[in-house]
């Protein structure tokens, strides 16, 4: 789009203020093995990557949320940031690393962030020109559920006390929303009333979150959660719930844009199909040359058939 017609408002709502990019679950395994015995992870991401390159976007960021590797291998975190810090450069975007039930938090610590090996949680606050995201660990040592523990919810609350110019964003692995999936409730992130207490009534907007591998949303504590499905293989939910497996296909990012009083989620699918074509950079220079009234004319009327 040239520079010309990206200065025009087509609609009522002027650009977003900010945007960003949700991935979540690759579940890379040290030498590229299987997962499953049967997903190829790297060449996932791979084909997630260069989908968002086909966007031509300039995030503000890019938010992994959890599930990075399947064992915590320090050799799968390593090849991780081989493929998304080159793509997130490309991009003009920084990582942002979210731990998940399969990441060991010492070697994420090490592997992606550059810090001490501990076991502490894995948790951040960024500043994206007046957009707060604040990461959360949600991860229980040992074990697949979730769990926020009592540290995390009052340092969440020092942090919420002060509103941020453009409000907030959580990003944590397990989304505080029920499963239609028996298997997914059994790993839920427990006690959410307790991060209910601490979200409601805060400058919170949207929560990002992972873990179910297929796309989903909801409310909690009256703020939207929008789920990303997996990039390494997502959930055949064209099941009954109690047959609900993975399969390599549905794969997908979303794409985050923060506006002025809302966020949107758009769930953006990796595949490889033909389109028509029809809309194009000319096509939208020349809607930008005209009036608002010629433009309605010219696309929203009805023509005679």
């Amino acid at each position: 789009m040239s520079a010309a017609s990206a200065a025009v408002q087509f609609g009522q709502h002027p650009p977003a203020l900010r945007t960003i990019v949700h991935l979540s679950d690759t579940h890379f395994l040290a030498g590229n093995a299987a997962l499953g015995g049967r997903y190829d992870t790297l060449a996932n991401l791979r084909r997630t990557v260069a989908a968002i390159d086909r966007t031509r976007i300039r995030p503000d960021a890019v938010v992994c949320t959890g599930d990075l590797t399947d064992l915590g291998e320090p050799e799968a975190y390593r090849a991780l940031r081989e493929v998304l810090e080159p793509a997130a450069e490309r991009w003009g975007a920084p990582l942002v690393w979210v731990a998940g039930n399969h990441d060991e938090r010492a070697p994420l610590r090490a592997e992606l962030l550059g810090a001490a090996a501990s076991d502490e949680p894995v948790t951040a606050v960024h500043d994206l020109d007046g957009l707060r995201l604040i990461v959360l660990d949600s991860t229980v040592p040992g074990w697949h559920h979730g769990e926020i523990d009592d540290a995390q919810l009052a340092w969440l609350a020092d942090v919420l006390a002060t509103p941020a110019p453009l409000g907030t964003l959580l990003a944590l692995h397990h989304p505080p929303l029920p499963s239609h999936i028996p298997f997914f409730d059994i790993l839920e992130l427990r006690g959410q009333h307790r991060l209910a207490d601490v979200v409601r009534d805060s400058d919170v907007r949207g929560i990002l979150a992972g873990h179910l591998h297929h796309s989903t949303s909801g409310t909690f504590a009256g703020v939207p959660v929008s789920v990303a499905a997996a990039t390494c293989y997502t959930m055949d939910l064209a099941r009954p719930a109690d047959e609900v497996n993975g399969m390599d296909a549905g794969q997908s990012f979303h794409l985050v844009h923060i506006y002025d009083d809302t966020v949107t989620h758009a769930v953006v699918p990796v595949v490889d199909a033909e389109t028509a074509d029809f809309f194009t950079p000319e096509w939208v220079a020349e809607m930008a040359a005209l009036t608002p009234a010629e433009r309605l004319d010219a696309f929203s009327r009805k023509r005679p058939r």
